[in-house]
């Protein structure tokens, strides 16, 4: 099966003979760099480009064009190569796009050389930059991967190179151009050709990306990454966390006509609704789902990353105007008092009297500013909440009320709601891209608001809390036999959190307790992400064990880390690292400062996932503009059964595919 990539995912490649095909809606240079196990570039006998176009067991295309193909040989590549990474950027000269923001998405396919798609990826989210690393093959512990990378350089390739610590980079872009020119000069234009239905790109606009990420989580993760791929894909934190994982933007320029990379047919995506006409002077009346995308759920999901991307710079803008008023004040008074004489009598009082007055001129027009996007933005998230389907729907949204099992996996969850403090009325769902590509930690330790919810104890009751919620919605959203939850519970002490999961028989099993049952369950999934790696390499996912569980599988591990010795903490860094990419994720439970004793060994789990809150903390940060967004979790009404009654269904649907 195809994996579809975002930003900051990788994938197991299954075997080193592959074929690299990009497709674009503009003439594009396609390259390849050769990295160490450092990722740097040695020199240029180490860049396969147009003027230098074949390298040990790497070959790329003579010419810019709108479709490339490069032919890889991981098994011929020298020995001291760890990194191959694919590099796209646009031809210079007059009349030719100048970024990539003006251009259709590219869209970049791993193959094998039989043309199976094994892996995708849609660089999506691209403005002012004329380069890009598309996505590098690189090698861990002997095992090739690839990553999508989408990584932009306003610059050009002289910037990209340099990045990768090639020496003489700018000389060398030059000369790439150069040839790229000559090429393009002797060339003729080909005649049109039908679009191939294999090579229709994504819609331009987003898609929430921590892990990332990348944010980015809303998801508006690798781009709320949340939130929304933001995701992106996900987030780095104030407080040394993550970023929301950023999502694409809509690119400007003329109409281009997109579609989806997976789709059959080059026929476009159906147009968003539209509003009625808005009377004159007043502003568009807004729509549930007037954004792009083929099914209402995409639209949400990219109206929302739209509400996200919109609510960030008008605050920013605001925030920037009222800095440029103070500044501004600060400059008048201190030219205007610099002499002495002036500061005697009526004068200074003039001075700081007219300073102040165009401060607060200039701060009305920016509060009124921002007033009128809010208010445009409330209207807009009040028709678009009560839209959104169970996935992105908060627990107290009528949509739960009607819940049936699905049948298919939904493109994205809610993981909660951001806000920032100049209306913090206005929320934005974080949503994060499913599969999950990262796992989540629920910080069971002092917050940033700690003082405004609980401390001690109770926070750590409302973290595992928190989990069991989140836990209960990824069982909501997935076809019953697609998704398994398990749970490590070394001394019993969250039996009144888990009482939801457990009652109603939605566990894959019960709770693991004291030394061997952590032992059993780490063993057990360790074993299953070995089993499917290899069976992936192979080639060969049909052998695999008949009693292995092939679904997707959430582990909570609840109180970390207490009641685990060293051998199960490095199973869970391994179940960190390996086990996203086959289908098994961590929803960590803890207080970073109680694991702090393992120093080094676990920062590397710490830095992996994307870091949530029980109470509402101001500890996540948008990609663009950098705001303190302040999340908080979903939590069932008071009162309400509504979680008890979804798992139910969820353990029933769960039985009957089992008998």
């Amino acid at each position: 099966m195809t994996a579809e990539l975002v930003r900051g995912q990788n994938h197991t490649l299954p075997q080193t003979r592959l074929e690299i095909r990009v497709s674009a809606g503009s003439p594009v240079v396609a390259g390849a760099t050769l990295g160490d196990e450092r990722g740097t570039v040695r020199g240029v006998e180490w860049i396969a480009h147009p003027g230098s176009h074949r390298l040990p067991g790497l070959e790329v295309s003579q010419q810019a064009a709108a479709d490339h193909r490069l032919a890889v040989d991981l098994d011929a590549l020298p020995g001291a190569v760890h990194r191959v990474t694919v590099l796209l950027a646009l031809p210079t000269g007059a009349g030719r796009p100048v970024s990539f923001g003006a251009v259709a998405a590219p869209f970049v396919a791993v193959t094998g050389l039989d043309g199976t798609e094994i892996a995708t990826f849609t660089l999506t989210g691209l403005d002012t930059e004329s380069a890009v690393s598309a996505l590098e093959l690189y090698r861990r512990q002997g095992v090739w991967k690839v990553r999508a990378v989408g990584q932009g350089y306003a610059a050009g390739l002289a910037e990209m190179l340099a990045d990768q610590g090639l020496a003489g980079a700018a000389e060398l872009a030059a000369s790439i151009q150069e040839a790229v020119s000559s090429g393009l000069a002797r060339s003729v234009a080909p005649p049109p050709r039908a679009p191939d239905p294999e090579r229709v790109r994504h819609p331009a606009g987003p898609a929430p990306s921590a892990g990332g990420t990348e944010p980015p989580p809303p998801g508006p993760g690798g781009g709320p990454t949340p939130v929304p791929a933001v995701p992106a894909p996900g987030p780095a934190l104030a407080s040394g966390e993550r970023t929301i994982p950023q999502d694409p933007g809509t690119a400007p320029g003329g109409p281009i006509d997109y579609a989806h990379p997976r789709r059959r047919s080059s026929t476009p995506p159906p147009p968003p609704p539209t509003a009625p006409p808005a009377a004159p002077g007043q502003p568009a009346q807004p729509v549930a789902g007037d954004a792009a995308g083929w099914s209402m759920d995409e639209r949400l999901y990219n109206q929302i990353w739209g509400m996200f991307e919109d609510l960030a710079r008008a605050v920013a803008a605001h925030r920037s105007a009222v800095d440029f008023a103070e500044s501004r004040m600060d400059r008048e008074l201190d030219q205007a008092l610099s002499d002495p004489r002036s500061r005697i009598g009526g004068a200074g009082d003039r001075a700081r009297a007219e300073a102040t007055a165009k401060r607060d001129e200039l701060t009305t027009r920016a509060r009124e500013a921002l007033d009128r996007d809010l208010a445009q933005l409330a209207a807009e998230s009040a028709v678009v909440e009560p839209a959104l389907p169970a996935a992105f729907a908060g627990w107290d949204n009528p949509v739960w009320h009607g819940y049936r099992v699905p049948m298919e996996i939904p493109m994205a969850l809610r993981l909660g709601d951001l806000h920032l403090p100049e209306r913090t009325d206005l929320r934005i769902p974080l949503l994060v891209r499913l599969p999950l590509e990262r796992g989540i930690w629920v910080d069971s330790g002092r917050t940033a608001s700690e003082a405004a919810g609980a401390g001690g104890d109770r926070l750590r009751v409302l973290a595992m809390e928190t989990a069991v919620v989140l836990a209960a919605r990824l069982l909501a959203v997935y076809p019953a036999d697609e998704f398994s939850v398990h749970v490590i519970d070394p001394a019993g002490a969250a039996a009144g959190a888990l009482a939801p999961l457990v009652a109603s028989g939605a566990l894959a099993g019960p709770p693991a307790s004291g030394a061997g049952g952590v032992s059993s369950v780490l063993d057990r999934l360790t074993r299953r992400v070995d089993l499917v790696q290899m069976a992936i390499r192979a080639g060969a996912a049909d052998s695999l064990p008949p009693d292995l569980d092939t679904g997707e599988q959430l582990l909570i591990v609840n109180d970390f880390p207490h009641g685990f010795d060293d051998r199960a903490v490095t199973q869970l860094r391994y179940l960190a690292d390996e086990g996203t990419a086959v289908g098994v994720h961590l929803l960590m439970v803890a207080d970073r400062e109680d694991a702090r004793a393992y120093g080094p060994v676990l920062d590397p789990l710490w830095r992996s996932l994307l870091r949530i809150t029980p109470v509402a903390d101001d500890h996540l940060a948008d990609p663009w503009v950098g705001h303190a967004w302040t999340y908080e979790p979903l939590r069932a009404p008071q009162g309400s059964r509504v979680l008890q009654q979804v798992l139910a269904l969820v353990a029933a649907a769960r039985r009957d595919r089992l008998r």
